[in-house]
């Protein structure tokens, strides 16, 4: 039950995080656009960019966070054993 009601709360976590991320590059790009200096636009511009990126990573970076600890197994598996028998240099083994 508790994966469950999780895995909603985070899809819509992000579902908000995507459309507020939406509004806000749609905003900086009405901004950019009204900006009448070439140099303060292209700095504008980067800016923009650096922050579009930062948010939908930031985004995606959550989604798969949430993810990957609600659905993860709660403790890891065991490790193999693995038997390998030593071999003594008195045997003709390899000295390692």
């Amino acid at each position: 039950m508790m994966k469950i009601l999780a895995s909603v709360v985070t899809t819509l976590l992000i579902i908000a995080m995507t459309l507020g991320a939406m509004f806000i590059l749609v905003w900086a790009t009405e901004y950019v656009t009204s900006v009448e200096s070439t140099i303060e636009r292209a700095v504008a511009m980067g800016a923009e960019l650096f922050l579009g990126v930062v948010l939908l990573l930031g985004t995606v970076w959550l989604a798969t966070h949430l993810a990957v600890r609600i659905f993860s197994p709660k403790e890891p598996p065991p490790l193999p054993s693995f038997d390998v028998p030593s071999k003594a240099p008195s045997q003709g083994g390899p000295v390692v």
